[in-house]
C-alpha cells in the first residue's frame, strides 16, 4: 500500500476499558485495493494513544487533529496536535459519551460590558412542578 495517496481516519467512542477505536481506511488507486486498519486505545488523558501516520500519509495531519479535538484520542508523534474545530479555550471533547449535552459553560452577550461573556452553566429547576402521579390512575 505504499502508493496509497488517500487516507481516512475515524474515531469511535466505546463503553469498554479500551474506550476508543481508531480506524484508518487506506486506498491505493494504482493497485485498486483498500485496506482497513483498526486499533483499540484507552482514550483517557495521559494514555500513550495511537502512533501517528502523518509521516507516511501527510493528508492524515488534519484528520488526526479532528479526531483529537472531537474524541480526545492522542496521536503519538504528531507534529502539530492542537484543536481544529473547537475554540482554543474549550474544555473537554464534545463527541465523547461522558461530555454533557449542555456543555460546561454558557456564552452570552452582556449589554453592560458590550462583549461576549462566558459563565459557568447553571441548570436550575426550582420553578418546575413535577407531578409524579399517572393521569390514568385515580389518587
Amino acid at each position: 500500500m505504499r502508493s496509497a495517496p488517500a487516507a481516512q481516519t475515524a474515531g469511535l467512542n466505546l463503553l469498554r476499558p479500551a474506550r476508543a477505536q481508531v480506524m484508518y481506511q487506506l486506498l491505493s488507486v494504482d493497485h485498486n485495493s483498500r485496506c482497513r486498519v483498526k486499533t483499540l486505545c484507552g482514550g483517557h488523558e495521559g494514555d500513550e494513544g495511537v502512533p501517528s501516520s502523518v509521516g507516511v500519509f501527510n493528508s492524515a495531519n488534519w484528520l488526526e487533529r479532528e479526531v483529537w479535538d472531537m474524541y480526545g484520542i492522542f496521536f503519538h508523534g504528531h507534529p502539530d496536535l492542537r484543536r481544529i474545530l473547537t475554540d482554543y479555550g474549550f474544555q473537554g471533547h464534545p463527541m465523547r459519551k461522558d461530555f454533557p449535552l449542555s456543555g460546561f459553560v454558557e456564552c452570552r452577550y452582556d449589554a453592560t460590558k458590550k462583549r461576549v461573556v462566558t459563565e459557568p452553566l447553571e441548570l436550575t429547576q426550582e420553578f418546575r412542578q413535577f407531578d409524579l402521579l399517572s393521569p390514568w390512575q385515580k389518587p
